[in-house]
């Protein structure tokens, strides 16, 4: 035999592959089965689903911090505006008190008849008038019942015939600023005999 007939000899034709071993090496290089895509298919849906959750959670934790912050900012306001209102009624209180005793001069010098005709006649108008846009307004006329919260009781005169104490005379004018007590008026209380 020549050296070419032993290498032909030696030469194994190939073998052809058989058909099962085509179809698994073709699975194994990548392609997914039935199962695998099902799998994969749930596995995005849930994924899908539990992402969708997270996201309303997120949205109604946001939407419920916002309402708790414009809450927040309503009562703010609000009692920004409660304080406002209550500094200027104390401020006009304060202004009002460090008026009064010219006030009472101006009153009395009018009791007495010092101001009829006089110049000053038509400042004391305009002062109570001044002082009536801001809500002031007298307490303590005779004959009115006796309150401890608005009158101070100078003196207590035994009246007989009285059934209850009652304002016999005023002393010195008090004054209110909406339902703030400025200035007790100051009064003799006629009280019943004993």
């Amino acid at each position: 035999m020549s050296d070419n007939e032993q290498n032909n000899d030696e030469q194994v034709p190939p073998t052809e592959p058989d058909e099962d071993s085509s179809e698994e090496s073709t699975e194994e290089a990548g392609e997914p089965s039935l199962a695998d895509e099902a799998a994969e298919q749930n596995a995005e849906e849930l994924l899908e689903s539990m992402l969708g959750e997270v996201e309303r959670n997120l949205v109604e934790e946001y939407r419920d911090r916002a309402a708790r912050a414009e809450a927040e900012l309503a009562n703010f306001r609000n009692r920004v505006e409660r304080d406002r209102a209550a500094n200027r009624d104390a401020v006009i209180a304060e202004v009002i008190r460090a008026v009064l005793p010219a006030m009472d001069d101006l009153n009395r010098a009018e009791s007495h008849g010092d101001l009829a005709g006089s110049p000053l006649e038509i400042v004391a108008q305009k002062i109570r008038t001044g002082f009536g846009r801001f809500g002031l307004a007298a307490v303590g006329e005779v004959g009115e019942a006796f309150d401890p919260n608005r009158h101070e009781a100078i003196v207590k005169l035994p009246t007989e015939g009285a059934t209850s104490e009652t304002v016999a005379d005023v002393v010195e004018v008090g004054y209110t600023l909406g339902d703030r007590l400025i200035r007790p008026a100051k009064v003799a209380v006629a009280a019943p005999a004993e």
